[in-house]
């Protein structure tokens, strides 16, 4: 996915989960744009895990097993909300 295109970023915060998209969709248009390139495939990366995954890291039921994906959890979550 191409870290730029914006319109397939949000296409691909469309979860099957209400929950993910609550926090996703916000993330996308109030903060990707201003994250380093590093972030970007960072947030990339943590789009292709599997929603109950990424269900339970975000809810706290599970720790991500990934240092740098559990960077980015913490950070969609803390500034998914305007």
């Amino acid at each position: 996915m191409e870290l730029m295109n914006i319109a397939r970023v949000r296409w691909a915060c469309r979860r099957g989960m209400l929950e993910l998209d609550v926090l996703f969709q916000p993330f996308v248009d109030n903060v990707y744009q201003d994250l380093s390139d590093e972030d970007k495939v960072l947030f990339i990366r943590l789009l292709e895990c599997e929603d109950p995954e990424l269900f339970a890291w975000f809810m706290g039921h599970e720790v991500c097993p990934d240092p740098e994906l559990a960077r980015m959890v913490v950070q969609v979550r803390g500034r998914a909300a305007p």
